[in-house]
């Protein structure tokens, strides 16, 4: 209650129970764990009329789970974004469920599109997309991380060390997504014969870091899966 008292105070919104919300919104988003996703279902059931549009954000979670647990024919959306939404910058992924129609996915990617990038997929890949996107900006802080603690090793401060990877990542991925190049031709441009570049990738090939990769995203999807088992 006290959260939910900060809030409306905070920024005038007015705070009910999942029940008046179901029953008064023509949209319903459910933004719960993947675990809660049942109880909060059963909960607004009574309250969830086949002419609303239910979009669920929550990993693992399938249409079909939402829809069995609905009345009637419900529209459902599944979505799953990142949280590069605080700033804008979010990659969201949305599949329609049985009887959500282009309309319902067109008010789906409108929610989504001033937050960042939206792209339809097959409902089959959402895992994947989960494991990809989803999971994906803390793969690269984790990269970050130990990038930092590598500049550190060589003897630079940790905020300088820091300011460099930083601005390398944000530059890096400005130009893979403005440049339209393959990313082998824009790490090939940086790879000159003999180099500093290719001594430092032919020992992550060593460290078969591209295999770690691949079988960490494999792991997430894996989870995402599970989840979605309860």
């Amino acid at each position: 209650p006290e959260r939910a008292a900060d809030l409306g105070k905070r920024y005038g919104v007015r705070i009910v129970t999942n029940a008046e919300a179901a029953e008064s919104a023509e949209t319903i988003i459910l933004a719960v764990k993947p675990q809660d996703m049942g109880s909060l279902l059963t909960e607004i059931a009574p309250h969830v009329s086949a002419d609303r549009l239910v979009i669920s954000a929550a990993a693992g979670i399938t249409t079909s789970f939402v829809e069995s647990r609905l009345t009637g024919d419900v529209p459902v959306v599944r979505v799953m974004s990142n949280t590069p939404v605080l700033v804008d910058e979010a990659m969201s992924v949305v599949s329609a469920g049985a009887h959500a129609a282009e309309e319902h996915l067109r008010l789906a990617e409108d929610l989504l599109r001033p937050v960042g990038k939206v792209l339809r997929i097959p409902e089959s890949q959402q895992d994947a997309a989960t494991a990809l996107s989803g999971s994906g900006p803390a793969y690269f802080f984790y990269l970050v991380e130990a990038m930092v603690d590598a500049g550190i090793l060589l003897g630079m401060p940790r905020a300088a060390a820091l300011d460099m990877v930083t601005q390398s990542i944000v530059g890096a991925a400005i130009m893979l997504r403005d440049s339209g190049e393959h990313p082998v031709i824009l790490r090939e441009a940086v790879t000159s014969p003999g180099g500093t570049t290719i001594a430092a990738i032919a020992e992550l090939e060593r460290h078969s870091v591209r295999a770690a990769f691949l079988a960490a995203i494999e792991a997430a999807r894996d989870r995402s899966r599970q989840l979605a088992g309860g």
